[in-house]
């Protein structure tokens, strides 16, 4: 239950973080775009507004993803695949024959055609000739 609350709050801080993030003046100009001189704050004052709640929303961001690492942690327990209470419950008794009274299993059928299906569909090459001799007519 506390798991998804974390990630519901953890999504819901991502947007926030991507809304500020994209209100926020383009300074390098990699777009080619800046802010406008028609904006709802003053340059300076919305920077500092945008800049600080950036900061606290990453921060929040930063906590979650901490504290929803922990709960996971904490909800999966102390076990291990190699527990000897796990291996030793293990049914041992699942197969009845022995592996030498099964039956081995047949090859698998080729998918695709082979390297001897290439060979036999080639037309007959003629018999090389040594370098020195020349056909006789």
């Amino acid at each position: 239950m506390l798991q998804t609350i974390l990630l519901v709050v953890m999504i819901l801080i991502g947007l926030a973080l991507t809304g500020v993030v994209l209100l926020q003046r383009s300074e390098g100009g990699a777009l080619g775009m800046g802010g406008g001189g028609n904006s709802f704050m003053t340059a300076r004052g919305a920077g500092n507004l945008l800049t600080t709640l950036t900061w606290w929303l990453g921060a929040a961001f930063g906590v979650c993803a901490i504290s929803l690492t922990i709960v996971g942690n904490m909800e999966r327990g102390a076990s291990s695949v190699l527990d000897a209470e796990t291996v030793g419950s293990i049914d041992l008794d699942a197969t009845t024959t022995s592996p030498a009274e099964q039956q081995p299993a047949a090859p698998a059928a080729p998918t695709g055609p082979s390297l001897d299906d290439l060979e036999a569909s080639l037309p007959a090459a003629p018999a090389a000739q040594p370098a020195g001799d020349e056909p006789a007519q």
